[in-house]
């Protein structure tokens, strides 16, 4: 377990736990991007925000579409921009995370962004972790550690993902994607 307990859970998603409470988390799940000994970062996936690219970013519109939400990335630097997308040419990419998936780079130029890549999808702000907070926060059960599907990270119904990635995970998982938000209406 301890060689476990080291390992890095870039590329990973985080799904929080059923005794997760904290309102900026509660049911959701993350795309880490980084993990390691100065911390750990990632962006929430399933937490549409009410305002549109359109509104928020009209600069980004070409790449991720106009009637697409902005998406609530984390309680950190909320006013911070983060372009998540699936690149045609990963050379372009400021840093992947996955295969051809990964992070446009601070200062991209957003029209050639948006010729190189296949999908995108808009953040405001990301959720961030000092060193050991995540790895308390582990041995705490907060967090369930699950592997990327291809449709994770782009998914329409992204306000679903919770229980789409337990129950695809299947056993006790699926048990927990059918809990209520309040148990106590169970």
């Amino acid at each position: 377990m301890a060689s476990e307990e080291n390992e890095s859970l870039r590329g990973r998603l985080l799904i929080a736990g059923p005794t997760l409470l904290d309102p900026n988390f509660a049911r959701t799940v993350l795309l880490m991007a980084e993990h390691g000994d100065e911390g750990a970062m990632g962006v929430v996936l399933n937490r549409p925000a009410t305002i549109t690219v359109s509104e928020a970013v009209p600069d980004l519109v070409e790449l991720a579409g106009a009637d697409e939400p902005v998406y609530v990335g984390g309680p950190v630097q909320r006013q911070a921009v983060i372009v998540l997308a699936e690149f045609d040419d990963p050379e372009i990419a400021g840093e992947l995370i996955l295969g051809d998936i990964g992070f446009a780079g601070a200062g991209s130029d957003f029209d050639e962004l948006a010729g190189a890549v296949r999908r995108a999808r808009i953040f405001a702000g990301c959720a961030g972790w000092a060193p050991g907070q995540l790895e308390a926060e582990l041995e705490r059960d907060d967090w369930i550690v699950g592997d990327v599907a291809p449709d994770d990270l782009f998914a329409a119904g992204a306000e679903e993902l919770w229980g789409t990635v337990l129950r695809r995970m299947g056993g006790n998982y699926a048990l927990i994607a059918t809990m209520p938000v309040d148990p106590s209406v169970n």
